[in-house]
């Protein structure tokens, strides 16, 4: 009798037909990689369900800690499994209930028997195992629909596995299943929610980021970081591109009306966004706007945005309120991050009216006096490039 894996019960993957073998082996790919540190696990993926298998119990419990932010996974179990015979059942079944701790509740016994050639069937099964389990735990109660506890029993050709908590998973499809697209990260709370759902929506991210120093300092860009480092917690890596932003947002703020340079700012971003989204194979860029929240998130401007770009911007927080944005950030742990008190590019040279319905040919009649292009090119060729997760640093590295 051994508890050593994990049963994990795939999501939207499981309705994807032809495609399917590729969702499997993608969001094994991915579960791989967030285990990567954990030397002793063992990953097999079957067309139904896939087994995380190791001897080590603290793997065991850092995989059941993580597996919930794994996109792709509808649910998992801890795994107990024993030998095909009914003594060895009964035990198991005891030591399964055992583990829940409190006993006073209603229970029912399921059993899926694939393999069957085993002696039993299904109501035999359902019988002794029952039996047992009340003479071991007379404070139980049957209770065959809908059960605090319900003991599953699965009978295959190597072993009998049985399970009775069930934890939920990420839902969602594997990341990368859906493309790659390309995240403008700005450090506030709205960005990084955006790109949880574009995540769970299995499109892989890369990541942008506009920095300008010396009004935007070091721990702006390090809020940044973290933000880029929780992101890549849910099941994928992601590369940061960090743009130095300083002469162009400087270049802005010359050539264009205070009341609209939010808008030619935003469209510089955009301009910049399509060249590194041309080196990374992505196939749109991704924004955390929400329709009205902001002077350049009214529909007039994001018109006047979008049309420098030929590029699919997608907006997945366009119809959601600040306070149902809010409650995603807790959920998901980038709130206190984003809530940390260092100004990003976004919100210095912040006009005191800025326009919300900007017309596009007076913001291309400014912008016309002088040429962006070499300042945007110097901007892409200058990023800074950085890779999530970081590897971790050992504190006692400089010791061995």
């Amino acid at each position: 009798m051994k508890t050593n894996q994990i049963l994990v019960r795939y999501g939207e993957l499981s309705t994807k037909g032809k495609n399917r073998s590729s969702f499997i082996g993608r969001l094994r790919d991915n579960v791989r990689q967030t285990f990567s540190d954990l030397e002793q696990i063992h990953i097999k993926a079957e067309r139904d369900r896939m087994f995380i298998t190791s001897d080590d119990e603290q793997e065991l419990a850092q995989v059941i800690e993580r597996l919930p932010y794994v996109f792709g996974i509808q649910s998992f179990s801890p795994v107990t499994a024993c030998e095909l015979n009914i003594e060895a059942m009964k035990k198991t079944a005891e030591a399964v209930i055992a583990k829940i701790g409190d006993t006073e509740k209603s229970f029912k016994v399921s059993v899926k028997r694939p393999f069957k050639e085993f002696p039993y069937e299904k109501p035999e099964i359902m019988k002794e195992l029952s039996s047992h389990v009340l003479r071991a735990f007379p404070d139980l109660k049957v209770q065959m629909k809908d059960p605090e506890i319900d003991l599953k029993v699965e009978v295959r050709k190597e072993a009998v596995y049985m399970m009775a908590e069930v934890i939920q998973g990420a839902g969602g499809l594997p990341v990368g299943a859906g493309g790659k697209a390309l995240l403008m990260l700005s450090g506030g709370l709205d960005s990084p929610v955006a790109g949880y759902h574009m995540l769970k929506r299995g499109v892989r991210l890369d990541l942008i980021h506009f920095f300008s120093p010396p009004f935007t300092n070091d721990r702006a860009k390090e809020k940044v970081f973290d933000l880029a480092e929780r992101l890549s917690q849910f099941g994928s890596s992601v590369k940061l591109h960090v743009i130095p932003f300083t002469k162009l947002q400087q270049e802005v703020h010359k050539q264009v009306p205070d009341n609209i340079t939010m808008t030619s700012t935003r469209r510089m971003m955009m301009r910049v966004a399509d060249l590194v989204l041309a080196e990374t194979n992505c196939r749109a860029i991704v924004t955390g706007e929400s329709l009205g929240q902001v002077a350049s998130q009214t529909l007039e401007s994001m018109q006047a945005i979008n049309a420098v770009t030929h590029t699919p911007v997608l907006r997945p927080l366009i119809a959601m309120d600040k306070l149902e944005i809010i409650d995603i950030a807790q959920q998901i742990e980038t709130y206190d991050i984003s809530i940390r008190p260092f100004e990003d590019c976004c919100t210095i040279f912040t006009p005191a009216n800025p326009k919300t319905k900007p017309k596009l040919e007076k913001v291309e009649y400014y912008e016309n006096f002088v040429s962006f292009d070499e300042l945007i090119e110097e901007a892409v060729a200058e990023r800074e490039i950085i890779k999530f997760p970081r590897p971790k640093v050992n504190q006692f590295e400089d010791l061995l």
